[in-house]
């Protein structure tokens, strides 16, 4: 009976396994026989409440949080080759073509990075890394924005305004000068940053201030905690940001860690993202970035702002240029690639604004 169960669970696993392409869904291949007597031998070491686990996140795609997969250390012989066990399972259930553990990066929530003779499976709590085509720039001013209002923002105002949208006040608690601006509400327990939602020009909701390392920012999902923004969300009568709302899903988990700051992408679409850091050197125009579904990039890095402000050139300040401040948008782009040229066209989109303090 035992047995019976534990094969059922790894029948209804391996039937989520992803195909690198539909003929190899219906054509079994020797290397197809291969990973299948693979994978099975890696599932019968798990125990059955690992296998639920397991299932649980597969099944919902990462929609669940669940607990981390543990198995011991130690690659899995396949064919002439040996892979990890996480590589293995990130092959099986997420990413065909993904070759190398160094391309995988942990998720936050997974627990596992503090025990030295496990390892965590769960594909879900792994994503891709997206290593920037060329080194962060030592220095690069924003283009300036036609939409934007003629007059740069007061920049020692107790509401600063938002770098995109010129004169939209975002009250939120910065560090000028050393001088320290509280906002209200504002608490002794330390924070990092504060995210503003937007829905093109107009932000919805108030700025939601992050004090723990992680937050995750999702659409309406009731697992876990963090920025829900259904609950920031008016009724629209706008098509395009109604269709955007609905892509959002899962969102986004963005993390604070010892290099920099990194967003990791849990929708079912792309986000899109933009920061100082991330700025191509050689242009005047700003960077943006495409983040596709389980793939994570570090978007602020504390080294290379660090270099930013040494070296940033005289008059630097005037305009809407921000040295603390990230853009993300949900499943669409903007930029000189897209057909939305500024990212206040995007119908949702969040603005990460990093105190001065951890902005380095």
């Amino acid at each position: 009976m035992f047995r019976g169960t534990r094969s059922r669970l790894v029948k209804r696993l391996w039937k989520h396994r992803i195909y690198k392409n539909e003929a190899e869904s219906t054509i079994e291949k020797q290397e197809d026989m291969e990973l299948r007597s693979v994978a099975h031998s890696l599932l019968k070491r798990l125990k059955e409440k690992n296998l639920d686990t397991l299932i649980e996140a597969v099944e919902s795609q990462g929609g669940v949080k669940t607990e981390c997969v543990h198995i011991p250390k130690g690659d899995v012989r396949f064919g002439r080759k040996t892979v990890t066990p996480q590589l293995l399972c990130c092959q099986i259930w997420r990413w065909p073509d993904v070759s190398n553990p160094d391309e995988l990066k942990k998720m936050p929530e997974c627990v596992s990075q503090e025990d030295a003779t496990t390892i965590c499976c769960n594909p879900f709590h792994w994503s891709r890394i997206i290593v920037p085509d060329m080194p962060p720039p030592p220095y690069c001013q924003a283009v300036e924005d036609t939409e934007k209002d003629p007059e740069p923002p007061d920049r020692l105002q107790e509401e600063p305004c938002s770098t995109e949208t010129g004169n939209t006040p975002l009250t939120r608690q910065r560090y000028y000068s050393g001088e320290h601006i509280r906002n209200e509400g504002a608490t002794e327990r330390s924070h990092w940053c504060h995210v503003a939602y937007w829905e093109l020009r107009q932000r919805v909701g108030r700025l939601y201030t992050v004090f723990d390392h992680h937050l995750d920012i999702f659409h309406s999902l009731p697992q876990g905690n963090g920025m829900c923004l259904k609950s920031l969300l008016p009724e629209t009568s706008i098509e395009q940001v109604k269709r955007t709302r609905e892509k959002i899903s899962f969102g986004v988990t963005l993390s604070k860690e010892g290099d920099g700051v990194w967003v990791y992408n849990r929708s079912t679409y792309p986000v899109f993202v933009n920061s100082p850091t991330l700025d191509d050197p050689d242009s005047r125009l700003s960077t943006i970035r495409k983040v596709p579904q389980g793939f994570s990039i570090k978007i602020f890095d504390y080294e290379q702002s660090e270099i930013l402000r040494l070296t940033r050139k005289p008059g630097i300040d005037e305009g809407p240029y921000d040295p603390h401040a990230i853009r993300l948008s949900f499943a669409k782009g903007w930029g000189a690639k897209y057909s939305r040229q500024f990212i206040t066209s995007c119908p949702c989109w969040i603005e990460i604004l990093l105190t001065e303090e951890d902005g380095r």
